[in-house]
Order: structure tokens, then C-alpha cells, then sequence
């Protein structure tokens, strides 16, 4: 060896390649063989035979790697021997060993219900093989294409049991969501939503930005949330760097709205008409002809823009977009102005052990806040399409005829007035493994939002005439802000059969939230408008628009929780979790709580005797058990409360007094409502996939549910105590098939059918003998003026939404309401007694169902998204107000004209009877996108090009005679279609997305 040194000489042994070295001493028992790197190339396709740009190429077991460019050509370095891992979200992964070969071609297949699909849950993520729970999830090429106003939009029909509904126009109104019925009387009925952990609203992150979204839906999912899970939870996640090719994307939209549904109220010819058949006055006719809904409207026209960039390395990557709303409303100056700028930065360092994750998002809002739009919809409906909207003198021409009779375009112009929100989200998270398997993560979070407002009235408003002063104007600011610090750290074990998934955390929560407003009026000028209120007069004239408010409240809430599945043997899964949580807004007595959960889950296809069955590719049978709670919305519900009554002031020896009078009374046991849910479900998949889906089947339990129950005074100081007494049940169905109905390299046709069912009943308002009402039922709802009566009973052994009043069954010669009796006999509504009154129906759908249709033939796609509900009544106000020939003073329905019943027109008074109450059942073609995705292999600078039409809720189909049957169905009065309303609208869209 020696010699050989010597003879070769030092400097070419140190200039020895391995190549060199391995041909040189392969058998020197001293040196192991170095593996030999070869550049390894090639192209990544999907069955369709496009190159597919973005895709994950990455070493197994390594940090080295690369993403596939516009072209879906990849070049690496990669050692004989080694695994080549390629991967992307929406795709079945691959894994290709390296041997001698240089050049791959890899196509990728589209992942369809696999096992081996991610979902999230709480606090980490699972196969979706291995879920125990009713766990659903949406990816974004499954979203909702075309115009969405928030996230809710993205996921509507396409999950089932989660009713998402659009019951307004406004655009800047959000979606409802509720999941699987009522499980509250006086507490939040919303799900608890979180973007990538942390606690949001559904239009806090732009849909654009959205990369998926699962849903919570039983209590086994759900209870690791503790006090915020019982009405589900919704997890957004946004999107991230991840295995993406660097690259910069734009999307864009312009969109018209046209109103989707008119009621068909007397023009200016139909109303002379009903002059000359005696229904007005002769001198009703103003001699003009005006439709006052078009006055006050316009053909809205918006657009949104959404620009993202996003690269970096394997180790260090970002992601950044900007998007930007310019959306106008159907009413003038109706309008929502938004930008929303949002930062994902990810570093990975120390060989993957340590991962850190830092995101902004930053929204600001404007809007025109100063009118109510729903009682202009109101005034611009029932004017007198003869009058005009100008006197002779040029000025805004009024009726002194009829309560409430404005000219519906003052108090669109005659205001001025903005709202402008900024909301600012900051989040960290550091991951740390210090051993393979073992995560430890901390987050943090801080969330403010900023909110002001300023309003003000000229000295020409209509309430200035009325009420004699001189403009009116008020400044108003909220402020929230919402820390979070969550501590989490979680080790998967695997050995033999056996798979051990081990979570432990802890989390706290601190909200505050603070305000303050103030008003003024009778102005020196208009040129003021709100930001000088110290110049009004009106505190000299003790004139009761001077007002001064502010508020402060906070709440904490922390929990310790833990986690453990096990799987064995890929067939049999065990989920086990609880969380110790507590609140400040629980009474002494009841500070802590406990929420336990447990799920099993059996892959049923899996064992022996199923091997037979092999067109069955997944079978797995799951059932699961989960408490989760509610606190009370109010911070301070269990301590008492003594405030000053500033408005009640007296006069004590030359001193103006404020008495001091009890607000809350004490109540140390107050805690959180209790919901106790049990589900059973099945996951299957057949043919390769072809079908897939899932059945649950449900029963969640509320107990402890908070009321404001009334108690005497004295010993009371306050006549109510909000006390946790009531008891609900809900119980139901679900079916989700998802279906390739054909595919082929050119053609395909893919189905996601969804239905649900749900039967809700009120157990008892109260168990406790310290607080009971008179009655086993309360009333909830009004008609409003001027008719002024209740339109739904809440009671024990009823489902929530019952709607109650008189049963309409006929009408007199004379045009008078018949109703049934409390004996089942006819009578006149003038004997009417409140006995009479009975159920008459309920506003709750009992079955909902969503039927989406995808369709590609090569690259053109068409999407067809449809809903419906069933089985629910809708209180019609706008005929049981404007279907009446007796009310004169404001325009009416045509319908007011016919016969009722086939005998005569209705002379009764208006009247809140059955007769208006409507069957709600109907079925939308809620959303329909064309697109075409143009072929970029020529061009080098555009890696991805589509254009799409897209139309939302383009028709609908129903016997309903109002403006839509998609009423709002939170609260105790669901299925109360309100006269004053903002309608719903029909978009029509107009889209490109560009990707360079």
C-alpha cells in the first residue's frame, strides 16, 4: 500500500472520485462502495396526456427534491437504488426505484375516494382510511366553480347534512350554515369555523385562497373542540407553498346580477284599473307613471381580482396573494369594497427536524352603510306607481297618506355614511422533531378587528321634517382582539400490526371586545356630515338623539386535551379523546367541564371471508360517541349586575341623581349546554372507486340548554335568570355517492349526489324546579306592525319552527276569514277566540339534497350544481300584507284582485291566518360553469390558462309565490319570508384564470 501511495503519489489519491475509488479497491475490507448519483429526467402527464406542471418529485426518505415546470419535465440526482416519490394534491401518489435507467415517463392518475387520501381533524390530520368519525371533506377542484361570496358557497349541496343558504342579496351579507338540525334555544347556532387553526369567520380568507375544507360533523370529531364544537366544526384550510412549482397566478371575474324573482305588485295601468273598479279613490291617480323598484335600483355590476405568487425551495418557500373586491349591490349605492392581502411563508431547517410556518392576513372592507335597504325595498313596493318621485318645486315628493309612507329615494341620497372594517390575523407555528415520529407544535395567534362607522342625515331627511330638527349624525368603532396560544405534541408508533397515534395539548383563549358611540343632531350645515358632532345643538335643547355609549367585556377560555387511535392490522381503528376545558363565562360552581369522545371503525373488506368480493374496494363500518358544549354568549350571564340608568335621571338638591338598578341577577351554577351525540356510519367504495360514499345515521342529545327564565322579584333583584334547564333532541340521516359515471381519456362524467333528513323535537324547556315557566311552551316571531301578532310557538314535545295561528279553511259572502276552530268546526274570524289557534305547519326542511354533475370532453368542462329542500312551510308576508283590496293607502299585489277561494275578494282586515302560510319544497339549478382550459405547451411564459361562464341561482323550481324559498332557518322563527328584505339575485359570471 505503500509503494502504491508513493507510485501514484498523495495528490492523486485526494483527487480520487468515488467512481475512481470503487473500481480502484472494490474489495479493501476497510471501504464500503459509494452509491453512484445519475441525473434522472423526465416528463409528468395525467391520463389526458397534458404535462402536469407542480408536481412533487422527492427522494423517499430525504429532503432532496424538485417540482415539475410548465412542461411537467423534471430533472434530479438520484442515487442507484434510491425511490422517487411523485406526488399532488387531487393525484394517487407514485413511487418509482431507481435502477440504471435515465429517463422516466410518469402518468398520474387522479385520486377518487382513496384510502390514502389527508383529511383534517382536530389538531392533526388522518388517512382518510383510518377516520372513525362523520369527517367530510371538499377539496378545491370539487368546490363550487363561478362567483362564491364567502367559503360557504364553495362547499353548498355538496355536504350532507350542512344546510348552507343564501337568503339575501346584500352583498355584504355571508351564507348561514347549520349542521344537522336545532340544538340550541338561546346560544349560537353556528358552527365553530377555523382557518388553518385558528378561530375565523366563513369570509374571513377569500375563496380563491382555499385549498380545502372538512367538516366536523358528529360529536366524536368534535368534542377534542370542547364548549365550541356542538354545532360542528368547520376546518378551511388555505393554501400553502407545498409541492408547487414556483409560479405566479392571477384570477379574475366580472359579474352582472339581474333580481332573481319579482313580485308582481300593481304597475301604473293596473292600478288605474283597480280606480275604476271602485278598490282606490279616484284621486289615488298622481298622473304619472313611475316603478319605484327600478328608481331605486340598478343593473349592479362587479368584479373580482385575485393575484397570488408563490416559490422558493424545498427548505424555504412562500406563498402571497392580493385579492380585491369591487361588488356592487342591487339598490344604489349598495356595494362592498374589499382587499384582502395574505402571507404564508414555511422554513424547514436542521434536516426537516424543526419547521416553522408564518402567515398574515389583512382585510379592509368599505361599505355604504347609512340606509336600510330592506325597508327601502318595502316603501319602493308599495308606493303608488301614479305618483312621482319629484313635486313641481323639484323636491322629493311625500303622502301624508298611510303610516310609515316614505319616498323610498331619500333616504338613499338625502345620507351620508360609511363602515369601514379592518381585520388584521397574525399566526405562528413552530414544529419541532427531536426524534422521528415525535411532532411538538406551538402555536400562536393574535386576531384584531376594527370596525368604523359614521352616519349622518342632512337637514332636508325626511326624519328631520318629522321629528323638526336640523340633520342627525352619530360615530361609532368597535374593537376585538383574540389571542390564542396552543401547545400540542403527538407520536405514531408502528410495530407488527400495530399503529399507536398519541395527541396531548393545551390551549388558551383570550377575548376582549370594546366600543364606544355617539350621536347629535340639529346642525348649524350639512357640510359637517359626521365628524363634528360637538357642533350639533341638540344636547342644549335636551333633545333625546344625544346619546353616548361605550362597552368592554373579555372572556378566557383554556383546555387541556388529549388523543389516542390505534389501528391494527389496517382493520380494526380506535379513537379515543378528552378535553378539560374551562371558561370564565361559567359560574363558581361550574367553572370545568369534561368532553369525552370514543370511536371504532372496522374495514370490513378486509377480512378473510371478503376476499371473494373483489369489486369491493372499501367497506369499513364506524360508530362513535362525543359530548361537546355551548357557553352562553354573554361574558358576564352568571355574575349580578348594577348599573346607573343615565336616561332616568332626577332632580335631588340642585343635583341631577342617576339611580342605580339591578341589570343581571347572580347564578354561581350557570354552565355550558351539554350535547350528547351518537353516530353509526358506513364508508363504501366499489368497482375501482367507480362508487363511493358514505351512510350516517345520528342522534344528538342537548341537555342543560340555556333560557332566560322569568323569577319573582323580590327575593330576585331582576325578573329573569339565565339558567341552564332545557333538554333537545335531534336525530337523522345522511347519504353521500359520489360516482364516475364514465371515464375515458377524452370523456368523463362524475356525480356527488348528497340527502339528508332530520327530526327535531324540544324535550322540555326546563328540569329544574328553581326555574319553570307558567306554560310548557313560549312564543317566538312577530308579524310586525301593524297586524302584531306572534307567528311561531316554541313547545315542549314540538319540533323548533312551528309555525302557530288561526287555520283558514273558507271565507263568508261578505269577503271574512273562516277559520277552524278549537273543536274543528267552522267559524267567523270576529269570533276568533286564542284558543282557536293551532300548529300550522313547520319552517324547518325535514330533507335536504344536493345532486352535483361534472362534465369534461377533452379540455371543455361543465359543471351543474344542484339543490334542494323539502318538506318545510313558508310564512308569505308579502301577500298576507300587500294581498289585501282593504289596505289602500299602499299598492298591492295583482293576486289582491281575485277571488278567494273561488268566491270573492277578501275584505277582511289583514290578518295573520294559514291561508298565507306556503308549502317551501323546491329544487334549484343553483350554479352552471362552462369553461375551457386552453393547451400552453407552445407558450413558455403561461403554464395554465381557463375561461368559464359561470350563472348562479339560475332558476328554481317551486310552488312558492314569494321571492325565494330559501329562507333563513336559524334562530326560533325559521321560515319567516319578511316583507322587509333585501332579494335574492341571479349572477351571471364571466372568468379567467392564468397561471405563469
Amino acid at each position: 500500500m505503500i509503494k502504491l501511495l508513493a507510485g501514484a503519489g498523495i495528490a492523486s489519491w485526494l483527487c480520487f472520485t468515488p467512481a475512481s475509488v470503487n473500481a480502484f479497491a472494490p474489495d479493501l475490507p476497510f471501504y464500503k462502495k459509494s452509491p453512484i448519483a445519475t441525473k434522472v429526467s423526465g416528463v409528468v402527464k395525467d391520463a389526458k396526456g397534458d404535462p402536469l406542471p407542480g408536481i412533487s418529485v422527492l427522494v423517499k426518505d430525504t429532503q432532496r427534491g424538485t417540482t415539475t415546470d410548465g412542461s411537467g419535465s423534471f430533472s434530479i440526482d438520484v442515487n442507484e437504488g434510491e425511490t422517487l416519490v411523485f406526488s399532488a394534491t387531487g393525484y394517487a401518489a407514485q413511487e418509482v426505484k431507481v435502477g440504471t435507467q435515465t429517463t422516466l415517463a410518469i402518468t398520474m392518475q387522479n385520486q377518487n375516494a382513496s384510502l390514502d387520501e389527508v383529511v383534517v381533524v382536530g389538531y392533526g390530520k388522518q388517512k382518510r382510511g383510518e377516520v372513525t368519525s362523520a369527517v367530510a371533506t371538499v377539496k378545491q377542484e370539487n368546490f363550487t366553480k363561478g362567483f362564491a361570496r364567502d367559503a360557504g358557497q364553495l362547499i353548498q349541496g355538496k355536504v350532507a347534512g350542512v344546510a348552507v343558504t343564501s337568503a339575501s342579496g346584500d352583498p355584504n351579507a355571508t351564507t348561514q350554515i347549520s349542521l344537522r338540525g336545532t340544538s340550541t334555544l338561546m346560544a349560537s347556532q353556528q358552527p365553530l369555523i377555523l382557518i388553518d387553526g385558528i378561530p375565523g369567520a366563513i369570509n374571513t380568507v377569500a375563496p380563491e385562497d382555499i385549498e380545502a375544507i372538512d367538516v366536523l360533523k358528529d360529536g366524536s370529531a368534535a368534542a377534542i373542540y370542547g364548549t365550541r364544537g356542538t354545532n360542528g366544526v368547520i376546518l378551511i384550510t388555505t393554501k400553502k407553498r407545498g409541492s408547487r412549482a414556483s409560479s405566479v397566478t392571477y384570477e379574475g371575474q366580472v359579474n352582472v346580477q339581474t333580481i332573481a324573482r319579482k313580485m308582481k305588485f300593481l304597475d301604473a295601468a293596473g292600478y288605474r284599473r283597480g280606480i275604476q273598479e271602485g278598490v282606490f279613490p279616484a284621486n289615488f291617480d298622481k298622473g304619472t307613471s313611475t316603478d319605484w323598484l327600478d328608481v331605486v335600483s340598478r343593473d349592479p355590476v362587479s368584479q373580482t381580482h385575485n393575484l397570488s405568487i408563490q416559490g422558493g425551495s424545498a427548505t424555504t418557500n412562500y406563498v402571497a396573494s392580493l385579492n380585491v373586491r369591487q361588488w356592487q349591490g342591487f339598490f344604489k349605492r349598495s356595494e362592498n369594497e374589499q382587499l384582502i392581502g395574505r402571507a404564508d411563508l414555511n422554513h424547514i431547517m436542521f434536516d426537516g427536524k424543526l419547521k416553522m410556518n408564518f402567515n398574515v392576513i389583512g382585510r379592509n372592507r368599505n361599505y355604504f352603510a347609512a340606509p336600510n335597504y330592506s325597508y327601502i325595498y318595502r316603501q319602493a313596493i308599495i308606493r303608488n306607481p301614479t305618483d312621482s318621485v319629484y313635486n313641481y318645486a323639484g323636491f322629493y315628493r311625500e303622502d301624508p297618506n298611510g303610516y310609515n309612507y316614505d319616498n323610498p329615494l331619500r333616504p338613499i341620497e338625502e345620507v351620508d355614511g360609511e363602515t369601514t372594517v379592518n381585520e388584521m390575523r397574525y399566526n405562528a407555528n413552530v414544529v419541532f422533531t427531536p426524534i422521528k415520529n415525535l411532532n411538538v407544535k406551538l402555536l400562536l395567534s393574535t386576531v384584531k378587528l376594527t370596525s368604523l362607522t359614521g352616519y349622518a342625515e342632512n337637514n332636508k331627511h325626511r326624519a328631520s321634517e318629522t321629528s323638526r330638527r336640523t340633520g342627525y349624525a352619530s360615530r361609532g368603532t368597535d374593537y376585538s382582539r383574540d389571542n390564542l396560544l396552543e401547545l400540542t405534541g403527538d407520536y405514531t408508533r408502528s410495530f407488527n400490526l400495530h399503529r399507536i397515534t398519541l395527541l396531548g395539548g393545551y390551549s388558551w383563549q383570550s377575548v376582549t371586545a370594546e366600543g364606544f358611540g355617539a350621536a347629535n343632531s340639529n346642525f348649524p350645515t350639512d357640510l359637517y356630515s359626521y365628524n363634528r358632532l360637538q357642533s350639533g345643538d341638540a344636547l342644549l335643547l335636551q333633545n333625546n338623539t344625544v346619546n353616548m355609549s361605550s362597552y368592554k367585556n373579555n372572556h378566557k377560555l383554556i383546555g387541556f386535551f388529549t388523543r389516542a387511535n390505534y389501528v391494527y392490522d389496517d382493520k380494526y381503528m380506535l379513537m379515543v379523546s378528552i378535553r378539560h376545558e374551562g371558561s370564565s363565562k361559567f359560574g363558581e360552581n361550574y367553572k370545568w367541564g369534561n368532553f369525552p369522545a370514543a370511536s371504532i371503525g372496522w374495514r370490513i373488506n378486509r377480512e378473510n371471508f371478503m376476499q371473494n368480493a373483489s369489486f369491493i374496494n372499501d367497506l369499513k363500518l364506524r360508530g362513535g360517541i362525543g359530548i361537546t358544549g355551548t357557553v352562553p354568549s354573554d361574558p358576564y350571564m352568571s355574575l349580578i349586575s348594577m348599573n346607573y340608568n343615565s336616561t332616568n335621571r332626577f332632580l335631588y338638591n340642585g343635583q341631577w341623581i342617576q339611580p342605580i338598578e339591578p341589570v343581571r341577577n347572580p347564578n354561581p351554577d350557570l354552565r355550558w349546554e351539554k350535547k350528547t351525540e351518537y353516530n353509526i356510519g358506513l364508508d363504501f367504495a366499489i368497482w375501482k372507486n367507480r362508487i363511493s360514499g358514505s351512510i350516517d345515521l345520528y342522534q344528538r342529545r342537548t341537555r342543560d340548554m340555556l333560557y332566560n327564565f322569568p323569577v319573582p322579584v323580590p327575593p330576585n333583584l331582576n325578573g329573569s335568570t339565565m339558567a341552564n334547564a332545557g333538554e333537545m333532541k335531534n336525530q337523522g340521516i345522511e347519504v353521500l355517492i359520489n360516482t364516475q359515471v364514465y371515464q375515458t381519456r377524452d370523456f368523463e362524467i362524475n356525480s356527488n349526489i348528497t340527502w339528508s333528513y332530520n327530526k327535531n323535537t324540544l324535550v322540555s324547556i326546563s328540569s329544574d324546579e328553581r326555574f319553570k315557566l307558567a306554560n310548557p311552551f313560549f312564543d317566538a316571531g312577530h308579524t310586525g306592525e301593524p297586524i302584531q301578532l306572534i307567528t311561531h310557538r316554541v313547545q315542549v314535545g314540538q319540533p323548533i319552527g312551528n309555525f302557530y295561528g288561526y287555520k283558514s279553511v273558507d271565507i263568508d259572502n261578505a269577503g271574512k276569514w273562516i277559520i277552524e276552530g278549537v273543536d274543528g268546526k267552522p267559524k267567523p274570524i270576529a269570533d276568533a277566540k286564542n284558543e282557536d289557534k293551532k300548529i300550522l305547519g313547520n319552517g324547518v326542511p325535514k330533507h335536504t339534497a344536493g345532486w352535483n354533475l361534472g362534465f369534461r370532453y377533452k379540455r371543455l368542462d361543465l359543471a351543474v350544481n344542484m339543490r334542494g329542500s323539502f318538506g318545510y312551510q313558508i310564512l308569505n308576508f308579502q301577500r298576507m300584507y300587500y294581498e289585501n283590496p282593504t289596505v289602500k293607502e299602499y299598492n298591492m299585489l295583482e293576486s289582491a284582485l281575485d277571488k278567494v277561494y273561488g268566491k270573492t275578494r277578501l275584505t277582511s282586515p289583514l290578518s295573520y291566518v294559514s291561508y298565507y302560510i306556503e308549502d317551501g319544497d323546491h329544487w334549484k339549478i343553483d350554479n352552471v360553469t362552462l369553461g375551457y382550459n386552453f393547451s400552453t405547451s407552445k407558450v413558455k411564459f403561461i403554464k395554465a390558462m381557463r375561461v368559464y361562464a359561470s350563472a348562479l341561482n339560475l332558476a328554481v323550481i317551486t310552488g312558492y309565490k314569494g321571492l325565494d324559498p330559501e329562507t333563513g332557518r336559524l334562530g326560533m322563527d325559521p321560515g319567516n319570508d319578511n316583507r322587509d328584505k333585501y332579494p335574492t339575485m341571479r349572477t351571471f359570471t364571466l372568468g379567467l384564470n392564468l397561471t405563469f
